[in-house]
């Protein structure tokens, strides 16, 4: 069973049943609604077609939104795009009509933009495919000359190489998309360019205030954001961060990318929280039916180094293989994970533990490991017990039974654990671990004379009281 999670975005090639149900079948743990395009109502019907089709097929997928977050693009241009060759003087203008760029100028989406920069700053347009150096700020006027040319096009995202630009994380706009969110019902909610924890705890508030109690994703894509302690303060103020690929790599140069991957990931398990990899995964495989080698070592990279998930964006929302981009980063997973690195793990081996429910979740972990356990079974109120689980490197499959649907949804991010959907809760805990073996029996997951772990609590249905683990034989599991 592949234990790596795969987030898929939602656009134009994922927009019929038929081709929902095919990334589904294929694979997809949770799709991603990317707010930066289409409409509240067009948002709301697919997640209901999603989770239509994938209750027909018997699966459970999460669902994400992701907030624009503060627009730093510059605006449109008369014909539509201008080429820029190196050495080319071009003007930013925080003045000039939104759709009047020339081959001499464009208008800018981030006004403040004049006042974040000056002389000798780098400027990086659509993923660093145009490089402007400063020359001077003039008014509302950036005069700039081209070190890297080519073709620039309407509303092309903007960086200031070593970040810095003052931006609120949360606009308008995504205060109005929270709202909508509450309403899908989304099981993520994805924060663009967070500054600080600070950012991270006003979105769960207003998250909150809208009846949403999506997990939080921090979007780990400004410079500063990777000094060590903003860093962990954001990790610990979410539940999950992403690695957004793009935008980090144009502020802290491409050159510094893999080792920040490779540091967020290890911060995010070692302070038991889930994280994603994102941006450009599979990109060619966006037109064509195969992907690069230098793509596949990228998706068994971050699978070794631990990733919970890993992400497509215009593969599945654009491309012309969405189900099939999906079947292969699943298989390319599936290999990376038969890897003796993955299943090797020190994870707070040092560490003194502050919850019952964790020292049970590392007990289980530690004793699975050593004891040849076919498979664990957590009953589960909100999730939090297997989310600790899965910090520990292991090819052991965690299930976690939950009669609740956020927790069921939540938990389909978490590397090697497997949600499984209870018509109703177990509510006598006599009974509990016989009713739990049986079901995984039904299920085809274990057989008789397989070692198990069955964890809950005295209290079932109650967030937080896991204090029991039972280690159980099944065919001798009857008697509990």
């Amino acid at each position: 069973m592949r234990r790596t999670k795969i987030v898929a975005t939602m656009g134009p090639a994922t927009d019929t049943p038929e081709a929902i149900e095919a990334i589904i079948r294929a694979g997809v743990n949770v799709v991603r609604m990317n707010f930066s395009h289409g409409t509240h109502a067009e948002h709301a019907a697919r997640a209901a077609l999603v989770r239509e089709l994938a209750h027909k097929a018997g699966r459970i997928v999460g669902i994400l939104g992701d907030l624009q977050g503060p627009k730093l693009r510059i605006s449109r241009f008369k014909d539509g795009k201008i080429t820029l060759k190196s050495g080319d003087a071009f003007i930013l203008d925080a003045d000039l009509a939104s759709d009047a760029g020339t081959q001499e100028r464009v208008g800018l989406g981030y006004k403040e933009l004049v006042n974040d920069v000056s002389a000798g700053d780098e400027l990086w347009l659509d993923d660093g495919r145009i490089v402007l150096e400063i020359v001077e700020v003039r008014g509302q006027e950036i005069h700039t000359r081209a070190i890297n040319g080519g073709i620039l096009s309407n509303n092309k995202g903007l960086n200031r190489r070593g970040g810095g630009l003052s931006a609120e994380a949360l606009t308008d706009k995504d205060k109005e998309d929270i709202a909508a969110a509450a309403s899908i019902g989304v099981d993520f909610l994805a924060v663009s360019f967070p500054r600080s924890a600070d950012d991270i705890h006003e979105a769960r508030r207003l998250a909150l205030e809208a009846g949403c109690k999506a997990a939080i994703v921090a979007k780990m894509e400004r410079a500063e954001t990777m000094e060590p302690t903003i860093r962990d303060e954001i990790i610990l103020a979410s539940d999950v961060i992403m690695i957004a690929r793009g935008d980090l790599g144009v502020e802290i140069g491409d050159a510094k990318l893999p080792q920040a991957q490779k540091c967020l990931i290890s911060r995010a398990r070692s302070l038991n929280r889930a994280v994603i990899t994102a941006t450009q995964m599979m990109e060619t495989m966006t037109d064509n039916p195969i992907p690069t080698r230098a793509e596949v070592f990228d998706v068994a990279n971050a699978v070794m180094d631990g990733t919970d998930a890993v992400m497509l964006s215009g593969e599945t929302a654009t491309g012309k293989h969405p189900a099939l981009v999906v079947k292969t980063m699943a298989a390319i997973c599936k290999e990376a994970e038969n890897s003796n690195e993955t299943r090797r793990s020190g994870h707070r081996m040092e560490n003194r533990f502050d919850r019952i429910d964790e020292g049970i979740a590392m007990a289980t972990m530690y004793t699975a490991n050593h004891m040849g356990v076919r498979a664990i079974a957590a009953l589960t109120e909100s999730g939090a017990t297997p989310l600790w689980m899965s910090r520990i490197r292991s090819g052991i499959p965690i299930y976690a039974l939950t009669s609740n649907d956020e927790a069921a949804r939540r938990v389909s991010m978490y590397r090697g654990v497997y949600p499984v959907k209870l018509h109703e809760p177990m509510k006598d805990p006599k009974i509990a671990n016989r009713q739990a073996v049986e079901l995984m029996i039904e299920e085809g997951i274990v057989e008789n004379g397989d070692l198990v772990i069955i964890t809950k609590g005295d209290l079932m249905g109650t967030k937080g009281g896991t204090n029991q683990m039972k280690i159980l034989r099944v065919g001798e599991h009857e008697n509990g």
